[in-house]
């Protein structure tokens, strides 16, 4: 089995950046994110599921996912967010699964947003790194690249894990707070531990 670490952080944390910096050592990057977009694009596996559940009106134009709706609603009701994720979080494991198969890197990063606020990755996943920064940041952050109220950003951290309870729960902790090149350097240490993890994992599997 690949040595697998799950990839996790608030919103705004920076995930997307610390995966990107770890594909450039030619480590496989699985994000769930990018995953449940296929699923929702048109004619993606999902959008029968959608519709039945929840109609056209959540859909647009050309049958993809109306996001924006569908964030609205989730946001504002529990039970439409929790008929949601049984439809997706399924489908999301089935690909992860699949491209896990399908990886020939050493060990390969599994960016999950929610991956503390589900079980779903357990026992798939060996050693939880979290990307960290001050929730200020974040909601700036937010702001900027999606164009979401200071409310709206808030609304969606108050969905996820709280800080403290995610830095209870990883293993390995990179702090986003500065520039790239900050980011960089821890990236190039954890790829070094991740490499001697992953060959020492190996060992005792033969």
């Amino acid at each position: 089995m690949t040595f697998i670490v799950g990839l996790t952080g608030g919103i705004g944390c920076g995930k997307s950046s610390t995966s990107k910096l770890f594909s450039e050592f030619g480590i496989d990057i699985i994000d769930t994110d990018v995953i449940a977009r296929r699923l929702t694009q048109p004619g993606g596996q999902a959008i029968g599921s959608i519709r039945d559940s929840f109609g056209n009106a959540f859909l647009t134009a050309d049958g993809a996912l109306d996001r924006e709706k569908m964030r609205n609603l989730v946001f504002s009701d529990s039970l439409a967010r929790l008929q949601l994720e049984k439809i997706l979080h399924p489908l999301i494991l089935q690909e992860t699964i699949a491209q896990i198969e399908q990886s020939s890197s050493p060990y390969i990063i599994l960016a999950v947003p929610l991956l503390l606020e589900t079980n779903d990755y357990d026992l798939i996943v060996q050693r939880i790194l979290v990307i960290d920064c001050e929730e200020q940041i974040q909601i700036s952050r937010t702001m900027t690249r999606s164009q979401l109220s200071e409310q709206q950003v808030k609304a969606i951290i108050a969905q996820q894990i709280p800080r403290k309870d995610r830095l209870q729960k990883a293993d390995d902790v990179i702090l986003n707070d500065r520039d790239i090149a900050f980011l960089k350097a821890q990236v190039i240490q954890l790829h070094g531990q991740y490499l001697m993890l992953s060959k020492a994992g190996s060992k005792t599997s033969n």
